[in-house]
């Protein structure tokens, strides 16, 4: 499976495929994964609303079982090692952490549930694996051992199913598929069952950076790097003779800092190995590949993912990681400032054991003279004031990504510095005053980009000099400190700033005029625009 790629937000959608932001998937996509250099294909599946009778058979429509091997039989014929699951049921039906929780008629459920997959799949060969429950909820050592248990009767649902299955390779899960309560409370299977098998958990950390919380958009200092590398230990240390296999962790282009985003990257596909671990990406359709176009939303990480599974070192970006610092630089960029002086610009870059081969303009392949265009000294590259004059000076003030530049190494991936001109965007309107009696809804505050068309961060401040959320993120560095958090309480598209329905109930409550400072890259003194809501 190293390394393998996740169907997200399709199979798995609620209700149904296609619910979600994917149409139904169609066997190209696959073609996509293989050209990519992935080995393997997660199949999250969702079955809760395709049960066509109650209790005691919980029968599933046979449509959607034949639907379901269709899609393995896409992956399969691929040549690509797979594991299908059981998805979201986990907290439809399947939330054995509710007081309510009917635990009897739950085991039954997923037994029968399980039995039809198995059936279903029996014949499907070595490539095919099976994972019980995907995340499942809860927080206590009774709920861990409770999920060990239906470890063991999705085993027994498989193996009375027949076929393949008693020797079919699966990944037994812990309470939510989290590494630290899985290394409290999960324990073996019975000893009857002979399927190999290994612990599958899943991996979003650092929270903060991963989701684009609280502000945190730097990640790479030597505490980041020994806090991912104890993580992937511990788990190991606890399971030393268990194949290890992490089905999800993500670093989405749609919400992390890009040169920050690819040392990650490649510094947690090198822990994963160092543990002997292999690792899923999460894919919901929009983080990585655009399934209508064929496209890879950022081309950099897909070869450093492929560079790095194969065990050959990357070049990568600097970029500012002290939690002290007021502003935020990054070799993924040269940014110019429009209306400005255009001077040479230095970068610094981690070579990792490589030496720059050359550089070029990515969109026609023209190359860059060395000594004219650029200079190399040690591990950084400087590109001269000529060559951003001859990229810059033709479009005058306009701003926006301009060219990249591509840097060929002398192995592992190649890297693009995006040339970028950018100016403070501009909002359509600077307040609005809030209706009490009106139900809170997303508040969209339009907006003209000037760059990197996407904010970096969002400080909400009450009049009051209060933070409206998270008062405690005042004892974080200062680049978060009274920011709010990306996707739950701010967001934005093509045209605007989206203040989440949570967030104006939160001024509501507050009751008073809350500043919203919408902060853009790079991270710097000024490079923002201010919205007021009032009461």
């Amino acid at each position: 499976m190293q390394p393998g790629w996740n169907l997200g937000n399709t199979l798995d959608a609620v209700e149904t495929e296609g619910s979600w932001n994917n149409p139904p998937v169609v066997a190209s996509t696959f073609d996509d994964i293989k050209a990519a250099g992935f080995k393997g294909v997660r199949l999250p599946v969702t079955w809760a609303y395709h049960f066509t009778s109650g209790s005691p058979s919980w029968d599933v429509d046979a449509k959607w079982l034949q639907r379901v091997e269709d899609v393995v039989d896409m992956v399969t014929q691929r040549g690509f090692y797979s594991i299908v699951n059981v998805h979201h049921d986990s907290w439809v039906w399947m939330d054995i952490s509710q007081s309510s929780a009917n635990i009897t008629q739950i085991e039954e459920k997923f037994y029968r549930l399980w039995y039809q997959i198995g059936t279903k799949l029996a014949c499907k060969g070595s490539k095919v694996a099976f994972e019980p429950i995907n995340e499942i909820p809860g927080s206590t050592a009774e709920h861990g051992l409770e999920v060990n248990k239906l470890n063991d009767i999705f085993l027994q649902a498989i193996s009375d199913a027949g076929g393949f299955n008693a020797k079919r390779v699966v990944t037994l899960v812990g309470v939510g598929e989290d590494s630290v309560k899985t290394s409290q409370w999960f324990k073996r299977p019975d000893a009857k069952f002979k399927n190999p098998w290994a612990i599958q958990y899943h991996y979003y950390s650092p929270y903060d950076f991963i989701f684009g919380a609280w502000g945190k958009s730097t990640w790479g200092s030597a505490a980041d790097k020994a806090s991912l590398d104890l993580d992937l230990s511990l788990i190991r240390n606890n399971f030393t003779d268990v194949p290890l296999i992490i089905g999800e962790w993500s670093g989405s282009a749609t919400h992390t800092e890009t040169a920050a985003r690819w040392r990650y990257v490649d510094y947690f596909m090198r822990a994963a190995q160092k543990y002997n671990t292999s690792v899923v990406l999460w894919d919901n359709g929009a983080d990585s590949l655009n399934r209508a176009t064929h496209q890879w939303r950022d081309t950099v990480l897909m070869d450093i993912i492929s560079n790095a599974a194969r065990g050959i070192s990357n070049a990568l970006p600097e970029s500012t990681t002290d939690g002290a610092a007021t502003k935020q630089e990054s070799s993924a960029y040269v940014y110019h400032k429009a209306n400005t002086s255009i001077t040479a610009t230095t970068l610094p870059f981690q070579f990792n054991g490589n030496t720059l081969v050359s550089a070029s303009l990515a969109s026609s392949r023209t190359p860059l003279t060395k000594g004219k265009d650029y200079t190399t000294s040690g591990e950084t590259v400087t590109f001269s004031a000529p060559f951003l004059t001859s990229v810059l000076q033709p479009i005058g003030a306009r701003t926006g990504s301009i060219a990249n530049v591509t840097l060929k190494f002398s192995a592992g991936a190649n890297l693009l510095v995006n040339i970028l001109q950018y100016n403070t965007p501009t909002l359509g309107a600077t307040s609005s005053k809030l209706s009490a009696a009106t139900p809170a809804t997303d508040l969209l505050i339009p907006i003209t980009w000037a760059g990197q068309n996407r904010p970096a961060a969002v400080k909400a401040t009450k009049a009051d000099g209060g933070y409206l959320l998270d008062d405690w993120t005042q004892w974080l560095p200062v680049l978060q400190q009274g920011r709010i958090t990306y996707g739950g309480q701010w967001d934005w598209d093509g045209s605007n700033v989206v203040l989440k329905a949570a967030v104006v109930d939160a001024v509501k409550a507050a009751g008073m005029d809350t500043v919203f400072r919408v902060e853009f890259y790079p991270r710097e003194e000024g490079n923002w625009v201010e919205y007021t809501l009032r009461v």
